[in-house]
């Protein structure tokens, strides 16, 4: 935020309710509208108060202040602003109510952009709080005046900032702010505790379980993406256009040759929807997305990751987090089988010896080593665990090109996982070339290959050995075979996606944090504790695990 550019009123409003949400919205530019933000623009949207002027913008250039109105009024011969409120009030004292100071700090601010304005005095403001249908009235005395110009001045020391303020101590303000998904207040009091070894409590969910947003995946080659005022339209030759609201979508996945309009992008951009353009065999092109919001966390992740030694340590945890998994995985699958534990006994011993050495390794290189070591024991244990035929059982792990079923369908489902990773390393606002373990050697970006370890097995892997155990894939219609490379028909791949988005929206219970979300909030989630790892609140990133 520029130094010379005026604050928005209701910047001062979230300022005075707590510094790090003001810090959050203002300066890293990070909005979410939930329930409660549109049911309050809904009754904006819905006043219609005899006598009042609304909707009004007025800026300040001397004030430093800019804001639009709920509403003006003028009652003999005095003007004064008028803000509406869909809550309550402040309880009582000596039986009158009372705003809240957040409320009094507005209505102040609008009274002096309203007295400068029409340059008379104002001496009042007023605030309605509709769920108890009661009016306050609030004095613009010279301490309200001073309110607003001490908390303007706060706004510019804060914005000038790149580290956030500390959690609020009050939790209350924490269960009704719109923010506390991004902020995730619990979780950092939870790291602390856990630091100071005194956490007595699970933290509190505020963190929403799952998204209402789905991926829209566009698989007909040819079809056609457009725009409809707030919705996106999908049209395939000689088939019904479907309407999909954008507040449903998450992001938009164009598997092969499909076109989208730039109106659709528009809308995209508008909406926060990343497009991913993806071929057919599932490898990741690029992606369209809008504004990636301010600087200050990439700043933060820049100087955290520059310094080689903290960037080992989250490296480790990753390949750690990565390794363990696979081993749960194999011991969780053979286990009340003698013959499968049998079959997989040099595997496990050969994963757990790579698990101990990442405790020592001194470097990446190393550190991949043991990774690799790991997975090539875990995928060669994971041939005992179909149970549908030698046409679906994997012969260890091939890559580029896939040379079995069970492979090709690994290698599209990672391909959906690393579009899904890297949404939501757009989402929080990190910068995806600069990770911790990868390094730039494709079109995939470092940090979502990094992030994409801890998910392998959990969303993939085992989604995939669950469908083929059921017997979802037809071995000869949704596969073709060009001589050594297999890959997905196009029926095998809309399986395939339909297989792995219901296993994204499967609810797991995160083992450290207490609570349970889906698998496709908890990768949000882990990014965002990354995040955290570099922001002053470390401790719980790469810590889940299955069981």
């Amino acid at each position: 935020m520029s130094a010379t550019r005026t604050l928005r009123v209701m910047a001062l409003h979230a300022l005075a309710y707590c510094e790090r949400l003001f810090y959050l919205e203002e300066v890293e530019e990070l909005r979410v509208a939930d329930e409660r933000v549109w049911a309050g623009r809904t009754l904006h949207e819905e006043l219609d108060e005899p006598g009042e002027v609304v909707d009004v913008t007025i800026e300040s250039a001397a004030l430093g202040v800019r804001g639009r109105f709920d509403g003006v009024r003028t009652r003999d011969g005095r003007l004064f602003p008028v803000e509406h409120k869909k809550g309550r009030s402040r309880a009582k004292a000596e039986g009158v109510a009372r705003a809240w100071p957040s409320d009094r700090l507005q209505v102040a601010a609008y009274a002096m952009l309203l007295e400068e304005h029409a340059g008379r005095p104002v001496e009042e403001g007023r605030i309605r709080y509709h769920q108890d249908n009661i009016t306050v009235r609030v004095a613009i005395d010279e301490d309200a005046r001073g309110d607003v110009r001490n908390a303007v001045l706060r706004a510019r020391e804060l914005s000038a900032a790149t580290e956030r303020p500390r959690v609020t101590s009050d939790e209350r303000k924490c269960v009704r702010c719109s923010l506390a998904p991004v902020c995730l207040p619990e979780e950092a009091r939870f790291a602390q505790e856990a630091a100071e070894g005194t956490e007595t409590r699970t933290p509190l969910r505020l963190f929403p379980p799952d998204t209402e947003r789905r991926s829209l995946h566009v698989v007909t080659q040819g079809a056609k993406i457009g725009r409809s005022s707030g919705a996106l339209v999908v049209s395939e030759r000689d088939g019904v256009p479907q309407e999909i609201g954008a507040r449903e979508v998450s992001d938009v996945v164009i598997h092969g040759h499909a076109q989208i309009t730039t109106q659709a992008l528009r809308l995209c951009a508008d909406e926060g929807i990343p497009v991913h353009f993806v071929t057919t065999s599932g490898g990741w092109l690029g992606a369209f997305a809008g504004p990636s919001g301010g600087v200050q966390r990439r700043l933060r992740q820049y100087r955290g990751l520059a310094d080689d030694a903290f960037a080992l340590t989250l490296a480790r945890r990753v390949v750690h987090a990565k390794i363990e998994n696979q081993l749960r995985l194999v011991l969780r699958a053979s286990r009340g089988n003698d013959e499968r534990r049998t079959a997989v006994r040099g595997s496990v011993e050969a994963i757990r010896a790579a698990l101990k050495g990442t405790a020592h390794a001194t470097g990446r290189e190393a550190l991949m080593g043991f990774e690799g070591q790991a997975a090539k024991a875990y995928f060669a244990a994971v041939a005992s665990f179909v149970e549908t035929g030698e046409e679906l059982t994997p012969r260890g792990r091939s890559r580029q090109p896939p040379e079995d079923r069970f492979n090709a369908l690994l290698s599209f489902g990672y391909g959906l996982l690393h579009r899904d990773v890297f949404s939501a390393i757009l989402r929080v606002g990190l910068e995806p070339a600069f990770g911790v373990l990868h390094r730039p050697h494709s079109a995939a970006y470092p940090l979502a290959l990094d992030l994409m370890e801890l998910f392998r097995v959990c969303i993939v892997d085992m989604a995939v050995l669950a469908a083929v155990n059921r017997r979802s894939f037809d071995p000869t219609a949704d596969f073709q075979i060009t001589g050594r490379q297999v890959w997905l028909s196009n029926t095998g791949r809309r399986k395939m996606i339909d297989a792995y988005e219901r296993r994204k929206q499967e609810e797991y219970r995160h083992d450290v944090i207490g609570y349970s979300l889906s698998y496709a909030r908890m990768i949000e989630l882990e990014v965002r504790l990354l995040e955290k790892e570099w922001s002053g609140e470390p401790g719980l990133f790469a810590r889940f695990r299955i069981r």
